[in-house]
């Protein structure tokens, strides 16, 4: 580990307030040792991996970190603050601060060793080392595991357990564990460590498959087959989950595994002692979109009805986007070659010729109305999936089929996948007899919960939503003046919240649920969404070019990308620049969206195609206006954003403090 920390990277006396500032502090000093090659683009990497999650932990502990392009060598820096430093802990601030750098192809021997420090940071001796230590060299001899700390070798987590843990004469408790969390240098080995010492302490025989950077070893098959219980603590999707099937499981964040394992140890126990069997998915090991749990995982029990409802959405929308873009681009294109009439013409498998312009748009039109034709099933198949996984995709769809049977819509399609999801889940609670696990998630409980979700749609709710779509749609239509105007400006300022998160998802799949059946209203909205998605990158390629001297070189690099995406109504190119600088980017983006989608929906433009931004200019209605409210949303973003940040100020420091970093300097900056 010599060549990942020296004393030159360990401050004893760190100033910074924030932990921005501390990261930056921390920062300068990699580059000063040639480990960071820009500053700013790897603090932007650690600003973006601080935002998925907050990297304090209980006891005192902050470890910020990020893999990088911009990173030379695998690098560890460290700081003590007096005052300590939030980093989102939930017993207070952090005193002890590791700023870890991976190289972005990183090699397995320098994560396992960082692997090794995440561990060691659960030996409260070790880190009461780190907190007497006054001189850097020692620090950081220390933390390479050169000096031990006093008495460290006794009293590690694990040491100390074995000695507290009971001889017994029975067989122990026996769990498996699966730690992970998106970097997979840090926390997925704290919470190993930490699973294993509370197993120990409580005479429980804990075994834990770290699926991190530093490796992926599975766990024997055999092991699995003999554990009692499963315990997920993860902020990633587990890998290849299905061997786990039929374990009572536990399913928390990753930091719910490092914070309180002893909890979920003893949940562990009880849900085996009740015989909760399955409540481990019966499916296969499809991705699926977490949630961000109490812990800030992805667990199911730790994350709020609010939270998991959101991904369960997120999760049908990600599916159905394939199938919009895809059909809608095809229709849009059939449109542009045989005309709007083109829709009522005969199908092509009874007459095509193959020397007519329109005998091929009638073809793209009709396998565009093909793909269309599977969104709402799509949409409640998928929520249903990530709701109960496997199972429930065959009641999602049929439920989704049925909607369209009943004129539910896209209403409709969200409320059968939530139906399915619910009653999978139901059953899967319902104990059965070991030699019927097999046959559950192939026969009864697709049979079970298809006959239930079909009688709920076809008799209970579907026609009350298509009363519901019925309306909206009238509404739609109806919209006119003051009322389009805010309609545009609320789903302008949706679109540029988060540039692709569940906001913006939503504005957006409220637009294309329109498309399913076209209406003059729900064409105006698909024209307002996509124009006010198209803003953000679009003015951030701008103001790189307008005012170089306010980005750096990875921004201005970025913004060049930027005019691409932007014109391709790819939001998320703007990402970059928001999670470098969210106060500054994302209100000027937000304020350009709304002015673009009131001016859309003002001027009446309307759009046929879901995506494909200044490519499908043709199709919009009104293209000229459209254009025209692009332009002055992404005007006005640039001015905010070039404003805000030329605004900046930099606060001088005192002579005397002279612990103070450039990074201090700027934590007054004010816009």
């Amino acid at each position: 580990m010599s060549e990942l920390i020296t004393a030159e990277l360990v401050d004893l006396d760190l100033s910074a307030t924030t932990k921005d500032a501390a990261a930056r502090s921390l920062a300068e000093r990699m580059v000063a040792a040639h480990r960071v090659t820009d500053l700013d683009g790897f603090l932007a990497d650690v600003a973006a991996r601080e935002a998925q999650m907050p990297t304090g932990l209980d006891g005192g502990i902050g470890i910020p970190h990020c893999r990088s392009e911009h990173v030379s060598a695998p690098t560890l820096a460290f700081g003590r603050s007096a005052r300590g430093i939030d980093f989102g802990a939930a017993d207070g601030p952090a005193d002890l601060i590791f700023l870890i750098a991976a190289p972005a192809g990183a090699d397995d021997d320098h994560l396992t060793i960082l692997s090794g420090l995440a561990r060691r940071l659960m030996d409260p001796e070790f880190t009461a080392a780190l907190r007497a230590g006054d001189d850097p060299a020692a620090v950081a001899a220390l933390i390479r595991g050169e000096e031990p700390a006093p008495e460290a070798e006794a009293t590690t987590p694990i040491a100390a357990a074995e000695e507290a843990a009971p001889a017994e004469d029975d067989a122990p408790f026996r769990i498996v564990a699966v730690t992970s969390c998106p970097t997979g240098i840090a926390h997925t080995y704290m919470a190993a460590e930490s699973l294993t010492a509370a197993g120990l302490a409580e005479g429980v025989e804990v075994t834990v498959e770290t699926q991190g950077s530093a490796g992926f070893s599975k766990l024997d098959p055999a092991v699995i087959a003999a554990a009692d219980a499963v315990i997920w603590a993860h902020d990633v999707e587990v890998r290849e989950k299905a061997r786990f099937r039929g374990k009572p499981l536990v399913d928390v964040g990753v930091k719910a595994g490092i914070n309180r394992p002893a909890e979920l140890i003893a949940e562990a126990r009880r849900k085996a002692e009740r015989g909760e069997v399955a409540a481990v998915p019966q499916g296969g090991d499809g991705p699926a979109d977490g949630a961000d749990g109490a812990d800030g995982g992805s667990g199911a029990d730790s994350a709020h009805f609010g939270v998991r409802l959101r991904t369960y959405l997120m999760s049908g929308v990600s599916y159905m986007v394939p199938f919009v873009a895809a059909g809608g681009l095809l229709i849009a294109l059939s449109f542009a070659i045989g005309g709007y009439e083109i829709a009522d013409a005969k199908s092509v498998a009874d007459h095509f010729v193959w020397g007519q312009a329109d005998s091929w748009a009638a073809l793209l039109n009709q396998i565009g109305s093909a793909a269309f034709g599977f969104l709402v099933p799509v949409l409640a198949g998928y929520i249903a999936y990530g709701m109960a996984d496997r199972p429930a995709l065959v009641p999602g769809f049929v439920g989704g089929a049925i909607a369209l049977t009943v004129d539910a819509g896209f209403l409709g399609g969200l409320v059968a996948g939530l139906l399915a999801g619910a009653v999978v889940m139901a059953i899967q609670r319902v104990p059965v007899h070991a030699t019927l696990r097999g046959i559950m998630p192939v026969l009864v409980i697709p049979l079970i919960a298809s006959a239930v979700v079909g009688f709920l749609m076809f008799i209970v709710v579907g026609k009350p939503i298509a009363a519901l779509q019925s309306a909206l749609t009238d509404w739609l239509n109806g919209l006119s003046g003051s009322n389009a105007v805010i309609l545009g400006v609320v789903l302008g300022l949706m679109m540029c919240f988060d540039m692709g998160g569940p906001l913006n998802k939503v504005a957006y799949a409220f637009a294309v649920g329109g498309l399913a059946d076209p209406t003059d209203g729900s064409l105006k909205v698909m024209a307002a969404v996509m124009a006010a998605g198209m803003v953000p990158p679009l003015a951030m390629a701008l103001a790189t070019t307008v005012r170089k001297k306010l980005f750096t070189k990875t921004e201005r690099e970025n913004g060049r990308a930027a005019w691409v995406l932007g014109a391709s109504f790819i939001t998320e190119g703007a990402i970059p620049f928001a999670a470098a600088d969210p106060l500054r980017v994302i209100p000027s983006v937000m304020a350009g969206g709304a002015v673009t989608g009131a001016l859309s929906m003002a001027f009446g433009c309307t759009l046929r195609a879901p995506h494909g931004g200044i490519f499908v200019v043709p199709l919009i209605g009104e293209p000229f206006l459209y254009l025209l409210a692009i332009a002055a949303g992404t005007l006005v973003a640039t001015a905010l954003v070039v404003l805000l940040k030329g605004a900046r100020r930099t606060v001088p420091v005192p002579a005397d403090e002279a612990g103070a970093t450039a990074a201090d300097a700027r934590v007054g900056a004010t816009a």
